[in-house]
């Protein structure tokens, strides 16, 4: 055959294999317009970009689905001030001159206006109106406390991990009343979006001292309150700013499918357009990825369908009220105690010195399994509820009609399918390492996939860093670390017991029969 055809046949297959995922040809690299493409223009997409530019890796672009950067660090206007409807706290900041929290150094190298979170400034309700049981907030505290303290003496002792609801009853602390369920709601399912028999103990335990507890390594306990007009996604965006080229950006651009060889990957557009690039990081929510909004092709793993679907993802939803003067509390939180756990249970005041005084607004947070049922529920009807617990809480008081109101619905929005992840009793480590995995030249990370600070920005930020410098290595060597992933995560307990039961049975059998001969001999 000439050498011409046989050259032309060649780049055929080669094609083929790039475009449908077929096994790839030769080895060779496929044809790329990009080295890297960096999939979601979030606080990790964006640090991947600047890491690859550290490394001196300027091929590549961010291909983000919406307007503009920032990801889950999404405002809003209103009632004439910018309003987060999603990340809002830089958690942890530092303590002296130990670690301090990049996203605090993001916010302080762009001049981003935050204010400390009082914890301790509450005022709390229940049925009947105003009612003082600040000191069970304050013994829900201990208790979350002792939980944490708790945990690592169950991983110092290599014991299984269990709900931290089970940790909870270990360390005595078992809510039986409205207010003693809204006390813990406030420690508990207000940070972690779920409810303790939903979280691991030890994983959300480790979560909160890697990120508070200065002894453990983490930053501090102080919040700061993101309270900036250009809002919270400033420190991404002025961050990217500062590196990013035009032609580095893709905005208004989603991403339905996702193909990928040993020789390159390929994604698709909504609107058919298709990059490709050797390589590709993607920073996707686990919710895009347990709902199917992109279609990868091959399919993904096994392993890695487990890992991403045994994660959870919570969906924290914040309420917007705007009223034509103020009536509540001057404390920054109000807990209510409904008789029904996680209902309308926290209150947040922005008109407040420090943050927006005379602004009339007033916030309403709700989490979890209450969260999708609002977004299930007319937005007319979740703000009449609301208004009812209101008055419950102020019973002699006339409450004027809103003139504003406003919640997203971030379970259903498909760019990202909840607020942050969580990680449930049921996920080990197993799944975390195959959640983090790459499979071939698709790289994958995201606050998701950090173990230690799933949930937070902080921890999308790491990710985003430490996922890139492994791609540049590949770039620039073509060595590529290959992520460990665990192709069947075992549960060594539930293999013992049965081992266990199995040798009851053997043994049970074999007495009985033993016990048949004695009877027949006789």
């Amino acid at each position: 055959m000439p050498t011409f055809i046989c050259l032309l046949l060649e780049f055929i297959l080669l094609s083929h294999a790039l475009v449908v995922g077929a096994a790839p040809v030769g080895n060779e690299e496929a044809p790329a317009s990009k080295q890297v493409l960096i999939l979601g223009g979030g606080v990790a997409g964006v640090i991947a970009a600047r890491t690859l530019r550290e490394h001196g890796i300027n091929d590549f672009v961010i291909i983000e689905a919406r307007s503009e950067l920032g990801g889950r660090m999404r405002s809003h206007s209103f009632a004439g001030h910018t309003v987060e409807l999603g990340a809002n706290w830089i958690q942890g900041t530092q303590t002296g001159s130990g670690p301090m929290n990049p996203v605090l150094r993001l916010a302080q190298k762009h001049k981003l206006k935050t204010r400390e979170t009082d914890f301790e400034s509450i005022t709390t309700f229940d049925h009947t109106g105003a009612v003082d049981f600040r000191d069970i907030v304050n013994s829900a505290d201990e208790a979350y406390v002792n939980l944490t303290k708790a945990a690592g003496a169950r991983v110092a002792n290599d014991l299984v991990d269990t709900t931290s609801r089970t940790g909870y009853s270990l360390v005595e602390a078992k809510p039986r009343t409205a207010h003693e369920h809204a006390a813990e709601y406030f420690s508990f399912d207000w940070e972690y979006a779920q409810k303790p028999d939903q979280t691991s103990w030890i994983a959300a335990s480790w979560n909160n001292n890697y990120t508070y507890g200065a002894d453990a390594g983490g930053f501090s306990e102080s919040n700061l309150f993101a309270r900036d007009n250009r809002g919270f996604k400033h420190l991404i965006q002025g961050e990217a700013a500062s590196f990013l080229k035009r032609h580095q950006l893709e905005l208004n651009a989603t991403v339905t499918r996702i193909e990928y060889t040993n020789q390159g990957v390929v994604v698709t557009l909504t609107d058919g357009r298709q990059f490709s690039g050797l390589y590709a990081i993607c920073t996707f929510s686990l919710g895009v990825l347990q709902n199917d909004d992109v279609i990868f092709n091959p399919p993904l793993p096994h392993y890695k369908l487990e890992a991403i679907h045994s994660m959870t993802m919570a969906t924290y939803t914040k309420i917007f009220f705007k009223f034509p003067y103020k009536f509540w509390f001057d404390t920054e939180f109000g807990i209510y105690a409904d008789p029904e756990r996680g209902r309308y249970p926290v209150w947040q005041s922005l008109d407040l010195k420090g943050f927006y005084p005379g602004s009339g607004i007033l916030v309403a947070t709700v989490t979890g399994d209450f969260s999708q049922r609002i977004e299930a529920l007319p937005s007319s009807f979740v703000r009449e509820e609301a208004l009812g617990v209101l008055r419950t809480m102020y019973p002699n008081t006339s409450i004027p009609e809103p003139t504003d109101f406003y919640y997203h619905r971030w379970n259903a929005d498909p760019l990202y399918r909840g607020s942050y992840s969580n990680w449930p009793p049921s996920f080990f480590v197993g799944h975390h390492e195959n959640m983090r995995a790459n499979v071939g030249r698709v790289y994958f990370g995201g606050e998701a996939t950090s173990q230690k600070y799933f949930g937070y920005l902080h921890g999308a930020f790491f990710e985003g860093q430490d996922i890139a410098t492994m791609v540049a290595k590949c770039v620039k060597t073509r060595a590529c670390p290959q992520l460990k992933h665990v192709d069947h995560v075992k549960n060594t307990p539930y293999s013992q017991l049965e081992t266990t039961a199995e040798r009851t049975r053997t043994s049970y059998t074999h007495e009985l029969v033993f016990s048949l001969l004695r009877q027949l001999i006789l």
